[in-house]
């Protein structure tokens, strides 16, 4: 399939640079798959179209400030580094800018040594692996020294560093934020919760994938980088529980859709407790296994997340919304508006 087919116009003025006061007040697009309807709302109203015995799934995993800025030793030429997935204990697969200049052998220093780094291998797409140095606990210094990684397109500095967190994110390691959470406030979880609507955890720490552009022609040899992702049992047997009595599982995010794609795909659709890497690439056609549902928020065009969400709601209805959400000034983006499809 060719990737133009997933393309779209998208003025720039439209990618929501900052988040908004109210987590919840953000707009909401419902799709309607059975009816083929579109129709406008307000994120706090999403308890309307949620049914008592629903289970939502949340990615609870948790945003590293993992942008860290240093210098080479030998040279004091500024360096860029993005930590992208723990390797070993103290080693982690990183993006670093100016990539040339970093060999394997290349020291950097951060915070006046209070951290240093030896580059100790190389990765494909420009890719590094560097091996930490450092006195103390090595989250505490990285919370001390580090920024929080916003995408390329937010160009406004982030006032407060949570807001780039989901009130429920708890497991440390990601990369970026799974932005369809953002939307959730501890009120609003528990105004569903009050009205029978199940939350769920999984986690998928965010890796390379959500930086790494589609660059082939043919979507089909467009290669996932692996993330890393766990279902606990208890989660497991809670899904087992909804999907046998008929209930719905909404999923909440692209991450959170592709964990649960990768364990129902190995099992028949069946949960069970897992742990591993996942590269799944989900593009039409595909037939979904495990969820019933899908909140999400509106992606970049010829991107991966947009042909996963083609392939849940149809590409022609999906492009259909987005050219609404265009005409109408939807916000787009991380700190955007969301899509309730069902």
């Amino acid at each position: 399939m060719d990737i133009e087919t997933f393309d779209f116009d998208l003025p720039e003025e439209l990618i929501a640079q900052t988040p908004l006061k109210d987590r919840a007040s953000s707009r909401l697009m419902v799709l309607d798959r059975a009816e083929r309807t579109i129709t406008n709302h307000h994120f706090y109203n999403i308890d309307s179209f949620l049914r008592p015995g629903d289970c939502l799934v949340l990615n609870n995993t948790k945003v590293l400030p993992a942008r860290l800025y240093g210098v080479k030793e030998d040279t004091g030429a500024k360096v860029e580094v993005l930590l992208l997935t723990q390797l070993e204990a103290d080693e982690w697969e990183v993006l670093v800018k100016p990539a040339k200049k970093i060999k394997v052998g290349t020291s950097i220093t951060f915070g006046e040594g209070l951290l240093t780094a030896t580059c100790v291998g190389t990765k494909e797409h420009g890719g590094r692996v560097l091996h930490f140095h450092y006195q103390g606990i090595f989250y505490e210094i990285l919370d001390r020294l580090g920024e929080m990684p916003l995408p390329p397109y937010i160009k406004e500095q982030l006032e407060e560093k949570d807001r780039y967190q989901t009130v429920y994110a708890k497991e440390e390691g990601s990369a970026a934020a799974p932005t369809a959470g953002l939307h959730f406030t501890e009120s609003l979880l528990a105004a569903l919760r009050q009205k029978g609507v199940e939350i769920a955890f999984i986690t998928l720490h965010v890796g390379l994938g959500t930086f790494r552009p589609v660059s082939v022609d043919k979507i089909e040899t467009h290669k996932m980088h692996a993330e890393f992702y766990q279902m606990t049992q208890g989660t497991a047997d809670q899904l087992n529980q909804v999907k046998q009595r008929g209930d719905r599982v909404i999923s909440v995010g692209t991450t959170s859709t592709r964990t649960l794609e990768t364990i129902a795909r190995d099992t028949g659709g069946h949960f069970v407790e897992r742990n591993g890497w996942t590269d799944i690439f989900i593009y039409p056609p595909y037939s979904f296994q495990a969820i019933d549902g899908l909140i999400t928020n509106f992606h970049l065009p010829k991107s991966t997340l947009i042909m996963l969400v083609s392939a849940f709601a149809d590409r022609d209805f999906i492009l259909e919304a987005y050219q609404r959400a265009v005409d109408t000034r939807y916000r787009f983006f991380s700190f955007g508006d969301a899509m309730l499809i069902l």
